[in-house]
Parts: C-alpha cells; structure tokens; sequence
C-alpha cells in the first residue's frame, strides 16, 4: 500500500489553487483539491469578477446624460432593472466557474466539492464521509473572509460583501463602514444606481496607503456623485425596525438606512481549518507565516495567496500558486517580487497605480521629484461632464529611476498594467521623455509631462 494517496492536496478552489494544482499536475503529480464552496474562489464568484460587472452596470448612468452632448436623444429616461443584473451575473459567474472546473479536470486534477480539514502534516480530512486523504505535500489556498467590525451590538443586522450581489433588492439608501477599495468600490457603483450612499469610516480619509492626491481626488469624486462622508466616525449599535436599519455613530448622530454593509476589510480564512493541530505558525492576524517560497513552519504544508497576508490581489495569488508549483514539482525554484507591483481600484474614476506613493517615496529616497498633471478629459469636454483626471509620476531625483506613478481617471486600471511593464523594467523618467506620444489620449500626459511639479528633500 502507498504511503501517500497523493503527490498534493490542495484545500481551496480559487485563484491560487488552481493554478497551482493545474501546474504541479503538468508536471506528473497526482492532485487532489477540495473546494467547500464554488470552484472559482473570491474573485470568480463574489469578488473581482462581479463587482467589476456591476461596475460596468453602474457606469451607464453616466453614458445616458452624456449622450445628449453628442447628439443622441434619449426617448425616455432610462430604467435600470436590479434583479435583471443579478441573473446576468450569476449566469456569468456560473459559466467561468465552469470553465475553472473543465481545466482542473482536463489537467487530470481530482476535484471534491466538500470542506477539508488537516489532521496532522499529512493528513486531510474531507467532510463528506469523514474520509482521510493522506498527501506528500498540503497546499493551503483558502483565502480571506469579510472582517465583521466593528463588533458592536445590532452587528447581525448588516451585511459583507459575501451578500451584497445578491440582494432581492436594491436598497435605496445603504451606510458602508468601512474606507478601503472595497467600501469605495461598491459606494461608487451604488450611487450611480440610484442608491443614496452614507459612509462611515475610523480614519480621516479613504484608501489608506494609496497616495494623497489619488485619495483625495476619489474622495472629492464621489463626494460630487451623491456619496456623504463622515470621516473619524463608527456606529456603535445597530437597530431594526419596520422601516430599516438605524444605526448610531460615535459622533453622538443617527441614520436610518434600508441596509448596512460592513466593508471593514478582510482577514485570512484559517479559522478551524486545523493547522493549529498540525503545528503550522500563524501570525497575529491569523495568517499562514510562509518563507519565500510559500513553504509553513511545517515542511510538508504551504500557503499562497490572501491566507498568508502578503499581497492581497487575485494576480499575486496567481503568481504565487504557479511558483510553488514550479519549486515543489518542477524543480525550478521560483521567488515571487511583492514589489512594484501594478493594481486599481475601480470606481468611478478608476485608480491605477503602481510602485511607491509620493510619501512612501520620501520616506525611503534622499530626493524625490514629483511630475504631476490635472485636466478634463476629451470625452468630457462636449458632454459638459465637471470630472478631472490627475496624473501623477514619482521620480529618484538622484537616478531619474520612476519609483511609483498615480492616475485616477478613465480606464486608469488598462494604463496601470502597461506602466507596471515599464516600472517592472526599471525604466526612466527619461524614457517616458523619449517615447512617442499617442494623440489623442489621456495616456500621452504620461509621456509629454516635462515640468517638475515639485522637488523634496530629506
């Protein structure tokens, strides 16, 4: 009898997981991976996926008024269907979900649709049937769950982001705690659908960590789309009554909202999963400690994506999954960069960044140089549209090496992923100076943008 039943056990189907049991089954390996949910993980089912669909959704808004600056008449005014959107997601969703299963199973991978438990360095419990897996190698890819905070009395009545796409209906005013890209995001796409949005939040600013002006620009958008701010302030109890949800805030003020969505952030989901029992090292946050090559405090058991807390983004998780792959299976050892690495947050306007933020810059460089541009966009120009894009390139004034660059604006995340290539590379401001504009874009701003905004010092 073989001592192991397979080369791998993978305990969770999402991002992450799957293309690290795809990978390692390319390469010879019996695979097993456990899914308690849906195939497809966060990003596919709740996450990434719909809430960029809902976008989408919300965005025509904007479109509808536009048109009449271009000549369109709109008959009547237009009717937005929630229930409609609702069941184009879930057919989409449905669909990509089977795509991530078809390739799981033609890459030979064994795929259990139940929760799965570790008993010991080798050993998983699967909960259907009790049945005992026992694997060479444990990958642990289960990601991250909404952090329910503040703990307050009345917290069973709201809602995470878990529940918000599938809503019966939408509500016509909603209060998010919370002021990280998720909270943005859905207060974005919310109020463009009709919604009267409230948002509360412990810090004096939204996106902490993001730069200042991306911030405070986004900020001021939303504000102007019907979004209402009450910075350094958090319910302390929630109620509900026949006619919704009331919360009171810590400001000594009270809101009543048909419903509330805590957006507080998110936390590594490890909870009850058994690595306790089998000795694996967690940190404070409930995140898997992992070296760089993924590997736990226990040989046999490693950890990729939002469960070890490193870089919380679908693409790393990804990176991460395929290099173990490639170190454990084929014998080429792979280090992932959590550097540099390009990102966007998509409301509306989009935030696309990549690299250190203009603080960050001056915090770790002697002399930082600041290129920075505000202007109209094109299409605003005949539509009568008051939105302003910001630009902003981060330079070593000492080597003219591009240490970050800023934009918040039209497809922001499309120019985030191109300009991560350049950053990537190493690339000059000098570069930048040196290629050829395209006209007309908002993205030539990036390359004809020669007047220094400003110079710091340490």
């Amino acid at each position: 009898m073989a001592e192991f039943d397979v080369d791998l056990f993978v305990i969770g189907a999402g991002s992450g997981g799957v293309r690290a049991a795809r990978i390692a089954a390319g390469y010879g390996a019996k695979v097993m991976i456990a899914e308690e949910f849906r195939v497809g993980g966060t990003c596919v089912i709740r996450g990434c996926v719909p809430k960029k669909l809902y976008a989408y959704a919300s965005r025509f808004a904007d479109d509808f008024e536009d048109a009449a600056g271009y000549g369109w008449t709109i008959p009547q005014k237009p009717i937005f269907d929630w229930r409609s959107l609702v069941e184009a997601k879930e057919r989409e969703i449905t669909r990509l979900s089977g795509i991530y299963r078809a390739n799981l199973e033609r890459a030979g991978v064994l795929v259990e649709e139940t929760r799965a438990t570790i008993e010991d360095a080798n050993t998983i419990r699967l909960s259907e049937g009790g049945r005992l897996i026992r694997a060479r190698t444990i990958l642990v890819a289960t990601g991250a769950t909404p952090m329910l905070e503040p703990d307050i009395p009345g917290l069973q009545f709201a809602i995470s982001s878990n529940e918000i796409f599938d809503l019966e209906r939408l509500p016509k005013s909603i209060l998010i705690i919370g002021g990280g890209y998720i909270a943005v995001e859905f207060a974005s796409l919310l109020a463009r659908l009709g919604v009267q949005v409230t948002m509360c939040m412990r810090a004096d600013n939204i996106l902490r960590g993001f730069d200042e002006d991306m911030r405070t620009g986004l900020r001021d958008a939303l504000t102007h789309c019907g979004v209402t701010f009450h910075f350094s302030t958090l319910p302390t109890r929630i109620e509900k009554g026949l006619n919704g949800k009331r919360a009171f805030f810590s400001n000594g003020t009270e809101g009543l909202y048909d419903e509330v969505l805590l957006a507080t952030g998110r936390k590594p989901h490890t909870k009850g999963l058994g690595l306790g029992k089998a000795g694996v090292a967690l940190d404070e946050s409930g995140a898997i400690k992992v070296d760089e090559y993924s590997q736990s405090s226990v040989p046999s058991i490693y950890a990729v994506g939002d469960v070890t807390n490193r870089l919380n983004l679908t693409p790393v998780a990804i990176r991460e999954g395929h290099a173990f792959a490639d170190t454990v299976f084929g014998n080429k050892p792979v280090i992932v960069s959590h550097k540099k690495v390009p990102t966007a947050v998509f409301t509306t306007p989009e935030i696309g960044t990549v690299g250190l933020s203009e603080l960050a810059a001056r915090q770790s460089h002697d002399i930082v140089d600041i290129y920075q541009t505000s202007f109209r966009p094109m299409k605003a120009v005949l539509s009568g549209r008051t939105e302003k894009t910001i630009m902003k390139i981060v330079v070593d004034g000492k080597t003219d090496s591009v240490l970050g660059v800023h934009i918040l604006g039209h497809e922001a995340g499309e120019m985030a992923q191109l300009l991560g290539i350049a950053v990537h590379m190493g690339a000059k401001k000098a570069d930048f100076d040196a290629t050829m504009a395209v006209h007309p874009t908002a993205a030539e701003e990036l390359v004809t943008l020669r007047t220094r905004s400003a110079r710091h010092s340490r």
